[in-house]
């Protein structure tokens, strides 16, 4: 196995060349098919495949384990000693992290030498932990508190002890909050940011009693990952800066729900208290998210509070809104569709990155049953609004066919047109792990940018990838590609937008069905669609795209569905224009009536993330003020314009899905497109962009992570990450070229 080893800042300690957990439960089962072992734990026989931690074989026992260094996602460190069990003929306690389950072994986890252990431990532990458990933030969810609780003693003997260790707090941002005074030091967080998340500053200095976790330059930690660190840490020594002294965890309603801030569909509980939410943090799901969460989708909760649409607006003569009760601002649609005389393709919706499922498939039931077929996203787009010929009626041309967990079988990567890390942070880590723990390449087309992991740069234009096709390109990229049993393309969804869009999508429909190709085969498709806009894949499933007609039709009557990314330019003066979305942004400062939707964590609601996959988002809050559920006010708007849609509750709303592609409502399964529809979609991909590519260099497709839509644009914590990570890094940029200069 290959190893990339990264030392931690001032730091001794390597922690990247260990092996997670789950890595070795993937080496014992793609090795040599290895018989399982059997060993004894508490008088119970358990067997486990072959490299598992002694730790997971007592838990598969039936046997709790207490730790806190110990994390199945990250390298075993071995350094906190919480885990200490008995091991016949072993002379003392064994950690059982650390430690590889053997065949016949007999296991003790309860005896009075495991509990006097655990006891000094704590004991150990406890000696320089600062009695602030009141007003800590990790108070009633502290591991330490429960621990101590469940296996320390009622007392101590370190009454000689004059002062207590103390240690300064240190700046990671505007997200971590820091009391080092209370760290353990089990190096969790410096393993998660070598490891998961790439920022490799954090690290430890000093020895023993003066150990300390930090950075060696004094920096804020800069991911996009980094608010994981405060679910990791086991004390209060990592705490959320912007959740600080707000709630209290016994206080909050836990609601399961999905995130729509990107397309991956990271799986999030959002905690609520009363009509507001109060934070929002990561459920489990290995095939989506694992247990990661970006930090735009941990903090941008605070932007559902400011700027909120929550009434509907009729704007006045005087171009200024006046607040409309509901059958008025309906009324005044319907009076705008007859004043402007608009039939047919006319008439145009516009869907926006927010717009839920069930929400699009009414709007688009609306829209043809007036006559019009002029559907578009608020993206400019010369594929992604393309009529079906373009190859949109096939799922394999715009989805993430390896799927998200296929990442780490893959063993040559070509990024092109796309960073993964701004356009999908949390699969970003997933390629990352691969590269750490694998042989993995990966190559890149497009804009340079800091991806967390290593790759050959073959251009920044479609005719580089054009020459890398072909077999022109020099490198080690290109030799590893060529002998690739599982190479995988991953295009970004910019390129949908990208003057040599269909150059790039054509090229590659035609290199990926060329005969020897290993890209696409039954056992494999590695022909990836990066999507980064959470309503994109549910926008092309149900065929919420122009026909031939309708895409050069001039629209007198412009209804924008939480559209704020729509091009002012492309809005006709005369038009009239209704905007329905939760916030006050772009798309209301365009309208002429402005109707008050309700936001994601405010409605149950269908997503369907880059891979294709159905999940069901729920509601953790009421809408505020007169603000209702998206489908709902396209349902009673299409009575006001005397259309008849067939369905009067959600229920029939998801019929109605079902009916369109029962993928939609088999929430939480992936359906994959069979080989042979995945060439026939290919096939139809192959005609388009024939024309020599114009050369025009491909640019990133999201300039600032932290403000990408209308939740993120009205968070404050957002605003303060953009000026803390992206403002200040041009402005520095800046000043080191004047200096150079």
């Amino acid at each position: 196995m290959k190893r990339r080893v990264s030392r931690c800042a001032g730091s001794v300690h390597v922690f990247s060349f260990l092996l997670t957990s789950s890595d070795r439960r993937n080496i014992a089962s793609t090795s040599a098919r290895q018989a399982d072992i059997t060993l004894t734990v508490d008088g119970k026989q358990v067997t486990v495949p072959q490299g598992s931690a002694l730790i997971q074989a007592c838990e598969a026992a039936g046997s709790p384990i207490p730790r806190f260094c110990y994390h199945d996602r990250l390298a075993i460190a071995g350094n906190c000693r919480m885990c200490l069990v008995e091991v016949a003929r072993s002379p003392k306690p064994v950690a059982s992290c650390a430690a590889p389950a053997m065949q016949g072994q007999v296991v003790f986890t309860n005896t009075p030498l495991v509990h006097e252990a655990r006891e000094g431990v704590m004991e150990f532990l406890l000696a320089n932990h600062p009695l602030d458990c009141p007003i800590c933030d990790q108070g009633g969810e502290c591991d330490l508190q429960d621990q101590s609780i469940r296996y320390g003693s009622d007392r101590t003997r370190f009454h000689e002890i004059a002062g207590k260790r103390a240690v300064s707090n240190k700046d990671l941002g505007p997200i971590v909050k820091t009391s080092m005074n209370r760290c353990i030091q089990c190096t969790r967080c410096v393993r998660f940011a070598n490891e998961v998340a790439g920022v490799e500053d954090l690290g430890t200095t000093g020895r023993g009693n003066d150990l300390e976790i930090g950075m060696y330059v004094e920096k804020m930690m800069n991911s996009e990952l980094s608010g994981n660190v405060i679910d990791l840490c086991p004390v209060g020594a990592l705490t959320s800066k912007p959740y600080a002294f707000h709630a209290r965890p016994w206080e909050l309603k836990n609601t399961e729900s999905i995130d729509v801030l990107d397309a991956v569909g990271s799986n999030i509980r959002v905690d609520s208290r009363g009509v507001q939410v109060m934070r929002v943090q990561p459920r489990t799901n290995d095939d989506v998210n694992e247990e990661w969460i970006s930090d735009k989708t941990r903090y941008a909760y605070d932007g559902l509070r400011f700027q909120r649409l929550t009434t509907p607006l009729i704007k006045g003569p005087d171009n200024r809104f006046v607040a409309a009760s509901w059958p008025d601002a309906l009324t005044a649609i319907a009076d705008g569709l007859n004043r402007t005389g608009a039939a047919g393709n006319e008439i145009k919706a516009v869907a926006g990155h927010l717009a839920d499922t069930e929400s699009l498939v009414v709007l688009k039931d609306l829209m043809n049953r007036l006559g019009s077929d002029n559907l578009a996203s608020d993206l400019s787009s010369s594929y992604g609004n393309a009529p079906p010929m373009y190859g949109v009626d096939i799922r394999s041309n715009y989805s993430f066919n390896s799927t998200i967990p296929g990442i780490e079988d893959a063993d040559a990567i070509l990024l092109v047109g796309t960073n993964p890390r701004h356009e999908a942070a949390v699969l970003n880590s997933r390629i990352r792990k691969s590269w750490l723990h694998s042989e993995l390449v990966v190559g890149m087309v497009g804009a340079r940018a800091d991806t967390t992991y290593g790759y050959e740069h073959l251009g920044d234009d479609a005719k580089a990838l054009e020459k890398f096709l072909a077999g022109k390109t020099k490198g080690e990229f290109t030799e590893r590609w060529a002998k690739a049993e599982r190479p995988m393309i991953i295009l970004g969804s910019m390129m949908a937008e990208h003057a040599d869009g269909e150059s790039v999508l054509g090229m590659l429909a035609r290199y990926v069905s060329a005969s020897g190709s290993r890209v696409m085969r039954e056992d494999w498709n590695g022909f990836n669609v990066l999507q980064r806009v959470a309503s994109r894949p549910a926008l092309y499933e149900i065929g919420f795209v122009p026909s031939r007609a309708a895409s050069s039709a001039t629209p007198k009557f412009i209804y924008l569905l939480n559209a704020d990314e729509v091009d002012p330019a492309s809005i006709p003066a005369n038009a009239f224009v209704v905007y329905q979305g939760h916030h006050g942004d772009r798309g209301a400062a365009l309208a002429d009536v402005c109707l008050p939707g309700a936001a994601y964590t405010e409605k149950s609601a269908t997503w369907v993330n880059t891979e294709g996959r159905s999940q069901l988002g729920r509601a953790a809050v009421p809408p505020p003020g007169a603000a209702r559920e998206d489908w709902k006010i396209v349902r009673a708007l299409a009575d006001v314009l005397g259309v008849c849609l067939p369905y009067e509750d959600v229920v029939g709303v998801r019929d109605r899905m079902w009916a369109i592609s029962p993928a939609l409502v088999r929430w939480d399964g992936l359906e994959r497109t069979s080989f042979e529809f995945a060439k026939v979609g290919l096939k139809s991909l192959s005609g388009i962009g024939q024309k020599t590519p114009s050369g025009e260099k491909i640019g990133p497709a999201v300039s600032n992570f932290y403000q990408t839509d209308v939740v993120s644009r009205a968070s404050v914590t957002m605003a303060q990450c953009t000026r803390a990570f992206v403002t200040g890094e041009k402005e520095s940029g800046k000043a080191a070229v004047e200096m150079h200069a």
